[in-house]
């Protein structure tokens, strides 16, 4: 039995797109997520002026591994103090990181050694932040506006997708790798005093719990997930397609780039393919902001999305592989954007920010440290038995969910 998020959903409430503290809320979304783009951007920039190219590798995949190891207790975290209390306490702390980095290069130059130390503490600093800022929008609107809001969020990263990378590129231009540094921290900053105006509705109070040892709430809140006939299946069908899904669309699609001779503007245009398909899954949900037997949906659409992903490493010419990355970003788009509708419907108020860790622990933790192992595959046995094996992988999570009888009839508010 899981409890009501807070707050409730109300007969009269604002839709989200219209909800000036849902707003308030994207705004500090979007110049985070914009500043988290430059950031990697100028961190392998820097990283690759400094070293070989595998040495920039271990570099920018430094964050990954105390994601991994710490994201479970950035869960427990965000619920112990809050999600509000939690973003903004690591978003100062981000800011002040790469405010650091950016001094550092400054007075020192690029060392790999600097740069490796920052990306791991960045990722120390993520496995709390991640956390509590996946579990803030249930605790900002009604229940009923929870597909909106995923779908807002959806657009909000595609926005920052495209602003990052031009606005990365022109501060190394400007103002080199630490001028980089320093605009990354500015836009991860301005979004403070914006989350300072959201609002969070508060717990019910049979939600309320005491406090613990930080091992006893985590295995509650495994408990949690293992024990309700939805979120269980949930959890392990969206591990199961991000674990999939990631190898292929991040390092196997440059890699397949190269092998195909599309060349670095033939990426661009798969890349922009996705993007949109994803985009416009994400501009369906918000101005839907339901979708009927949502359980059903995000089988079927992570199944054609896991069937495009192999299909993508058959296809010789750009042009198809542009079409093929549109429907997996359609595909994706909206399975990934209501799993996350469903779990936040689903998880109890008090236990939002640990389900949340380990449904994002795969997706940001996990499948980074994936990459290499794709790569060397790739290198092996070529891109379309790998893809086949990834999308085969992520498939699984389409027939986890129709294999679960409730979370397949699972609806929406």
């Amino acid at each position: 039995m899981t409890g009501t998020l807070a707050p409730a959903a109300r007969p009269h409430e604002a839709a989200a797109h219209r909800d000036p503290n849902v707003l308030r809320w994207l705004g500090a979304f979007v110049s985070s997520a914009v500043g988290d783009n430059v950031y990697y951007i100028a961190l392998s920039w820097a990283a690759v002026r400094a070293g070989t190219p595998t040495q920039a590798g271990l570099v920018t995949a430094a964050s990954a591994l105390p994601r991994a190891l710490l994201m479970l207790g950035g869960g427990v975290v965000a619920d112990r103090y809050g999600p509000r209390r939690v973003v903004l306490g690591s978003t100062a702390v981000r800011c002040g990181l790469v405010l650091t980095a950016a001094a550092l290069l400054l007075a020192a130059g690029p060392g790999l050694w600097t740069l490796g130390a920052v990306a791991v503490l960045f990722g120390v600093v993520d496995a709390v932040f991640l956390p509590a800022a996946g579990a803030l929008p249930a605790r900002i609107t009604g229940r009923a506006q929870l597909a909106r809001v995923q779908g807002m969020r959806g657009l909000a990263t595609r926005l920052a997708n495209v602003l990052g990378g031009p606005l990365g590129g022109l501060g190394v231009a400007l103002g080199g790798t630490a001028g980089a540094f320093g605009l990354a921290a500015l836009l991860v900053g301005a979004s403070w005093p914006l989350l300072l105006t959201v609002r969070v509705g508060p717990l019910p109070p049979d939600e309320r719990q005491e406090r613990r040892a930080v091992t006893a709430e985590l295995r509650d809140g495994l408990r949690h997930i293992r024990k309700d006939a939805v979120l269980g299946p949930l959890v392990l069908a969206a591990a199961l397609s991000d674990l999939g899904f990631a190898g292929p669309m991040n390092l196997g699609l440059t890699v397949l780039a190269q092998q195909r001779g599309w060349g670095s503007a033939g990426m661009g245009w798969v890349l922009a393919g996705f993007g949109t398909g994803a985009g416009a899954a994400s501009l369906l949900l918000t101005w839907r902001g339901r979708v009927p037997r949502a359980g059903a949906v995000f089988a079927l659409t992570a199944l054609l999305g896991a069937a495009a992903v192999a299909a993508l490493a058959q296809v010789p010419s750009v042009a198809g592989a542009t079409g093929v990355a549109l429907l997996v970003g359609l595909s994706a788009g909206m399975s990934g954007a209501l799993a996350g509708a469903l779990v936040q419907a689903r998880a109890g108020a008090a236990y939002i920010g640990r389900v949340t860790a380990v449904v994002t622990l795969v997706g940001f933790g996990v499948a980074p440290l994936t990459f290499p192992l794709v790569g060397g595959a790739v290198a092996a046995w070529g891109s379309g038995p790998v893809f086949a094996v990834c999308a085969a992988v992520s498939g699984l999570g389409g027939v986890v969910v129709l294999a679960a009888g409730a979370l397949r009839r699972a609806e929406l508010p």
